[in-house]
């Protein structure tokens, strides 16, 4: 498998403060990469610096294979304003296509079919003239995850995708990102709180912090020391 975006001795802060440095990871193409650390360990300020939103202190970030920035699905975190947005589903989703229409001020045939065939894909077709504000969390999520995968052509960046779900709606999401990671050959690098989904699902797992940093298989994780003394303290399960 070819790699699609390679991290090298990058340091991420704030106004010159450094939160976390030497952070070295290449995810490569059908990867499932689960993002995990303390809270403040710099998650978010990484996912910033992937997608081009806020600059690395120092470091190389490299798209590789063909890859771009603005070819990366990004599923962000839920806002209360976000929930409350007054659009219908298909219009949300329509909108992921907005990369692929250049100068055209209108969606073309085959972005359309795009919105659809996602939305079917995702068990949302149902739902295509509904208001978004009128849905469920679980139905609002996958509705946002069908409009990162219009924008998406190989890649698909989450951030903490089942904040305020309950356990049901929260399953449910994560087994419908391991099989568009296993069914469909998306790449998933995932930010998340959740150790037993990160132990569960994730093929490599990328711990960051001031002190403690890991890059490696989910088995090498999982023996690691800092997989170890993580795990306990988040209450993952090894066994899973």
């Amino acid at each position: 498998m070819g790699a699609l975006l390679k991290c090298e001795n990058v340091s991420l802060g704030y106004e010159g403060d450094v939160v976390t440095k030497n952070i070295n990871f290449t995810v490569s193409s059908g990867d499932y990469l689960c993002i995990v650390g303390e809270n403040g360990s710099g998650k978010s300020t990484l996912i910033k610096a992937l997608l081009g939103l806020k600059p690395q202190l120092s470091g190389n970030i490299e798209f590789c294979g063909g890859m771009a920035k603005n070819e990366i699905g990004y599923l962000p975190q839920q806002t209360l304003v976000q929930r409350d947005f007054p659009a219908s589903v298909r219009e949300i989703v329509l909108s992921g296509c907005m990369n692929r229409c250049g100068l055209r001020p209108f969606y073309n045939k085959d972005e359309k079919k795009l919105a659809h065939d996602m939305m079917r894909r995702l068990d949302i077709e149902p739902l295509t003239k509904r208001c978004y504000r009128e849905l469920s969390g679980g139905q609002q999520q996958r509705v946002l995850l069908a409009r990162a995968l219009c924008a998406a052509r190989k890649m698909i960046l989450l951030d903490e995708p089942v904040t305020g779900l309950d356990p049901k709606a929260a399953n449910e999401m994560y087994e419908l990102i391991d099989s568009l990671n296993k069914k469909d050959g998306i790449t998933v690098i995932m930010v998340s709180h959740d150790m037993n989904a990160a132990v569960r699902y994730a093929s490599h797992i990328l711990h960051v912090g001031r002190k403690q940093l890991f890059f490696g298989t989910k088995d090498d994780y999982l023996t690691s020391k800092t997989g170890q003394a993580f795990l306990t303290v988040m209450g993952g399960d090894e066994n899973e």
